[in-house]
């Protein structure tokens, strides 16, 4: 309830303090290249249902369609604008809808797609028990994560065999420990992360 009241106070909050910026990014973003100023994908929350997560649009359009994976500045499928979105993970902000809605939390284990979700073993599935958020351990350990997959010969099986399971390992961490005090250390690392 504590978490619940957190998400919409801080939601609301942070889309009033933020509401000139994201107007600039949303501005940019459409004199940058063609398409919508958000992109829409479907990933899996609690209870293992699906949801549409929102994100500023940072890849030409229909660009998701050629791989679920991103490989950094090497990617011609993002856009000038959306390589700088990326790098501050100012494309995230408008998950603050989500959070909002309910469909997320600030802090939680990063929603997956349904391919990688459908990869979980038994125990693994623990995840889909709680929220997911916009930050967690995982996002402040590969914070660089792009750039891994782009220095890897086989992205996906990089992400797949190393990076998946280590996250898994740290969404557990999290779910075993989880409280709020637990959720401002994290949003303040992640700042911290972002930043330096």
């Amino acid at each position: 309830m504590a978490k619940r009241l957190f998400d919409i106070i801080f939601s609301l909050f942070g889309g009033i303090i933020f509401a000139p910026i994201l107007a600039v990014i949303a501005i940019i973003i459409k004199l940058d290249s063609k398409g919508s100023i958000f992109y829409r994908q479907r990933r899996v929350g609690k209870h293992n249902t699906e949801f549409k997560i929102y994100k500023f649009r940072t890849m030409h359009v229909n660009a998701d369609k050629m791989g679920l994976l991103t490989l950094g500045d090497t990617d011609t499928r993002i856009t000038k604008f959306g390589y700088v979105l990326r790098k501050y993970k100012l494309d995230e902000l408008p998950q603050l809808i989500n959070v909002f809605k309910g469909e997320m939390s600030f802090v939680g284990p990063r929603p997956e797609v349904r391919k990688y979700v459908n990869m979980y073993s038994k125990s693994d599935a623990e995840i889909l028990n709680i929220k997911p958020g916009i930050t967690d351990y995982a996002s402040i350990k590969y914070r660089n994560e792009v750039e891994l997959l782009k220095a890897s010969d086989n992205p996906e099986k990089l992400y797949i065999n190393e990076i998946l399971p280590e996250k898994i390992r740290l969404n557990k961490i999290y779910i075993a420990n989880h409280n709020i005090i637990t959720d401002i250390k994290i949003i303040i690392k992640t700042f911290i992360a972002i930043i330096f």
